[in-house]
């Protein structure tokens, strides 16, 4: 291990944090595609199996490049421990189940990933897991959904479309009240603007497909945890079913760890920026931005959250047809259901990320015709800004 102090700041953890070094001093991470490990003797080999002696086995269960993606994840996040996946549903799923068993209960926030429900409302109940879903935003619908056998709660936030605030810190209370468990999906913060070990959760996923990535290259995801609840629920799920993450793609993602400070302050800029503009736009019936006064949540964002957002929500009032006019006019804005990315790119989720809700389900959600989801990159804001204005004038 690099790690001679402990009181680091988040960029410099960034790029030092769980660094290991071959004999060969390299100074980028290396890569280590294997698959199994050599042994000195039959008896280490039994000794490695026992836990009695630190070392890797097989690569679906650790791998030294896997392995500082995750120590320098845990050292951003406070976690004691964690587990990276081949992707960030991976890592929703093996944090929604791998604690619970048939009979048992979620309570989660309505407003999630399109897949992130489908895990809550289809897969969990086929295993005897049953599920209800709430408004998140008032602690009230969360109180009234406890159950005796209520053993989980689930939420995003900020919420992924149209960027809904939680408040963690009092869901957190209430999970601890009940010997619960509380899963925070951070994706849209970023662990650099919101902490939620620190408020109080438990669990701690993330798509690091999206900033922590941030180029579009590759999949990836981890869950995060103390240590006492990895070994005794995701440990042995994880090494069993194998959603492991490949070595190249931690390598990636370490490369990406590196930039992530740069990258999320110039997109969170940019999308404040952008969202001023937005906001008093004639076209524009609705814009949701966590980092303005006239967020539904301010007061809780100024609670929980260190900085506004990279991503901005908004309603043109032409509904589909202007949402599509606008897309298909920006020049410098790519249209992709992705986000985080250095490229700026615009979603509409009632066609693609949550087109598999119900009409009455993206309602509640306040996903409509004319919602477009703009998720912003690394190019000149004001660049950014001119291809918005033009692409308006033809919605």
């Amino acid at each position: 291990m690099t790690e001679k102090k402990r009181n680091w700041k988040p960029a410099t953890q960034l790029v030092h944090a769980g660094t290991l070094r071959s004999g060969f001093g390299e100074m980028s991470e290396a890569m280590f595609l294997t698959q199994g490990y050599h042994y000195d003797s039959a008896e280490r080999a039994e000794a490695r199996f026992k836990g009695e002696e630190p070392g890797f086995i097989y690569s679906r269960y650790a791998n030294p490049t896997v392995d500082m993606f995750e120590k320098r994840m845990c050292a951003l996040e406070g976690a004691e421990d964690a587990r990276a996946t081949a992707s960030g549903m991976a890592a929703v799923t093996a944090a929604v189940l791998c604690g619970l068993k048939a009979g048992d209960h979620i309570v989660a926030a309505r407003a999630l990933f399109g897949s992130c429900r489908w895990v809550v409302e289809t897969l969990a109940p086929k295993y005897g897991i049953e599920a209800t879903l709430v408004d998140g935003t008032d602690i009230k619908n969360w109180e009234a959904a406890v159950r005796p056998n209520t053993k989980l709660f689930f939420l995003e936030s900020p919420t992924n479309p149209t960027l809904e605030v939680v408040d963690i810190a009092a869901v957190a209370k209430l999970a601890n009240s009940i010997g619960a468990r509380l899963v925070v999906d951070n994706v849209f913060a970023t662990p650099l603007q919101q902490k939620p070990l620190e408020l109080g959760a438990h669990i701690v996923v993330y798509s690091a497909t999206k900033h922590i990535d941030g180029q579009g290259r590759c999949l990836g995801g981890i869950v995060l945890s103390d240590k006492k609840w990895i070994d005794e629920n995701l440990h042995d799920y994880f090494r069993h079913t194998g959603p492991s993450l490949s070595p190249f793609n931690a390598w990636v993602l370490l490369k990406g760890l590196e930039t992530l400070p740069l990258r999320v302050r110039q997109q969170t800029e940019a999308a404040g920026k952008i969202a001023d503009f937005l906001a008093g736009h004639p076209k524009i019936g609705r814009l949701i931005y966590p980092g303005r006064a006239d967020h539904p949540q301010a007061d809780i964002i100024k609670k929980q959250m260190t900085g506004g957002s990279t991503l901005i929500c908004f309603d043109l009032k032409g509904g589909k047809k202007s949402a599509f006019a606008f897309e298909n006019a920006l020049d410098v804005v790519l249209i992709s259901n992705n986000l985080g990315d250095a490229k700026s790119l615009i979603t509409h989720p009632a066609t693609t990320t949550h087109k598999n809700l119900t009409d009455e389900a993206r309602a509640e959600l306040g996903i409509g015709e004319g919602t477009l989801r703009l998720s912003l990159g690394l190019e000149d804001t004001d660049d950014l800004l001119e291809d918005i204005e033009q692409a308006l004038a033809k919605a």
